[in-house]
């Protein structure tokens, strides 16, 4: 894929440098009684935005999403104009066996995938979001 269309793989190479995990990932367990009860910092693993939408990509090795986790895409996708894809699937692979989509709050069960249905579902939500500009409903809000 050439550079022009947002291809940005991560250049870090872990034989060279050392493994990322432990290198630059922030400790984020160093904030734990910083908030209340079991209150956590959450770490998403993508996130683009496009007219003021934001599309967060959360992926698992399995179908079960944490109780923290589920409150906070619920919420995050009722306050924000925001839309969680969670897929499950193998990483290192990029192999996806279901995602899940999560929207004004609701998330819906599983659905069987493989990397090219991921791929048309970011591709449709991108055309959602060029069509459907936050930033003009932001304006409307702001205005009456």
């Amino acid at each position: 894929m050439p550079p022009s269309n947002g291809y940005n793989p991560m250049l870090w190479n872990c034989n060279r440098q050392g493994c990322f995990n432990l290198k630059k990932r922030p400790k984020i367990e160093m904030f734990a009684d910083c908030l209340p009860g079991r209150i956590a910092f959450s770490d998403i693993d993508a996130v683009t935005e496009i007219s003021g939408n934001l599309l967060f990509l959360e992926w698992k090795e399995h179908q079960r999403i944490c109780k923290g986790q589920e409150l906070l895409f619920e919420r995050l996708t009722l306050l924000c104009p925001a839309t969680v894809f969670v897929v499950e699937g193998d990483a290192e692979r990029m192999a996806v066996d279901s995602f899940r989509t999560v929207w004004k709050g609701k998330i819906s069960p599983p659905e069987l995938a493989d990397i090219n249905v991921l791929r048309r579902e970011i591709a449709a939500w991108k055309d959602w979001a060029l069509a459907n500009s936050a930033m003009n409903q932001t304006k409307e809000i702001l205005c009456n």
